[in-house]
């Protein structure tokens, strides 16, 4: 069993802590992505479970077994970095039995172990090869392969695609969802900053922020009901647009008077909402359309992004304001320098008062 359990883990540099109270429980099997803007700790994290990193305060537990004092090589965890780090001398089949060479594994395991990894990743016809005469995507593979002959409880992943291009990234993104698909007993930990990585691949997503945890769940939790504000304009891209206003009714709907002249109504009952209090009301650009009827905003049309699928409208900003964007569907490059009218479904509105969701879900 490879279950993971953090309770009040922290982290300091001498009197800088970067890390506090972080408690997580990572069941068997899943594939948790740790996702967080630049500095937040989440490699720093990823270290700490691994063993590279000295753990300062609180407990870490695989299977069970309280891990802080326990080496490295011994916590049954393989670890896949930014860096393909392969040994350029060396062919694949050599860079993916080295570390079984090392723990002193006979030939036949070795050769077996490297058959099976090399066939789930499809490399069998590239075992005879130096890794120059490979793409970025099969090296990245390869060290993939070199993580998984060693059958290890939990594999870590560091920003593994960060160094690939564009659709490099897309197909090893798919590869690395297929692999895991076909280890479905193995536990993962996967580090991104790219949010269709931590998307489509997680089965929970941790995002860390301020030197803790922000909030945890499935995606589609974390974009549909964000908890606070840091989260809400985290998840989604592009960010989710934020207008000031006041709470004028409350009940089953929660009607908004906001600062632009504006109004909004989100048709979901809210929790601690009181007339008069001072709000944030959010609105994905992708959930916003054209209206001829009262709008949430109106605005003129700066920008302009097409996309052939959808344009993205990036709206004029007066001095002190927020940008404010409206993803469409199809071709509109037309409105640029035009007013528009932009309103939303109410039942897709977000209440935020001091950084904190105000619907219940």
């Amino acid at each position: 069993m490879a279950e993971l359990k953090l309770t009040g883990v922290e982290k300091a540099y001498g009197p800088v802590k970067v890390l506090s109270d972080i408690d997580l429980q990572i069941e068997t099997g899943e594939l948790i992505v740790f996702v967080g803007p630049s500095g937040c700790g989440k490699s720093t994290l990823l270290r700490m479970i691994a063993g590279l990193e000295r753990i300062t305060g609180g407990t870490l537990e695989i299977g069970g077994v309280r891990m802080n004092d326990i080496p490295p090589a011994q916590r049954g965890i393989a670890m896949v970095f930014q860096s393909y780090a392969l040994y350029p001398h060396m062919t694949v089949r050599d860079n993916m039995a080295f570390a079984l060479k090392i723990a002193g594994k006979s030939r036949p395991e070795i050769d077996a172990a490297v058959e099976r990894a090399a066939k789930t990743l499809q490399l069998d016809n590239l075992l005879d090869r130096l890794p120059k005469q490979l793409s970025g995507g099969q090296r990245q593979r390869v060290a993939i392969g070199r993580a998984i002959v060693r059958d290890p409880k939990v594999y870590l992943f560091d920003e593994p695609l960060s160094n690939l291009d564009a659709a490099l990234r897309v197909a090893t993104r798919i590869e690395i969802a297929q692999l895991k698909e076909s280890m479905p007993d193995s536990t993962m930990i996967y580090v991104t900053h790219d949010q269709i990585e931590a998307m489509t691949l997680a089965s929970r997503i941790v995002v860390l922020a301020g030197g803790g945890i922000s909030q945890v769940g499935a995606p589609l939790e974390l974009y549909e009901r964000p908890q606070n504000e840091f989260v809400a304009q985290f998840i989604g891209s592009p960010a989710m647009n934020m207008l000031d206003g006041e709470v004028v009714e409350t009940g089953e709907t929660t009607r908004v008077r906001l600062a632009n002249g504006g109004e909004a109504l989100a048709a979901i009952p809210t929790r601690d909402a009181d007339r008069g209090m001072k709000v944030r009301v959010g609105v994905r650009p992708e959930d916003l359309s054209l209206t001829e009827d009262t709008p949430l905003y109106e605005g003129r049309v700066a920008i302009t992004e097409a996309l052939g699928e959808l344009t993205v409208l990036h709206m004029e900003r007066d001095a002190g304001s927020d940008e404010f964007l409206a993803k469409l569907p199809g071709i509109h490059s037309d409105l640029r320098g035009r007013p528009v009218r932009l309103a939303a479904d109410p039942r897709k509105l977000h209440l935020f008062h001091e950084g904190r969701s105000l619907l219940w879900r």
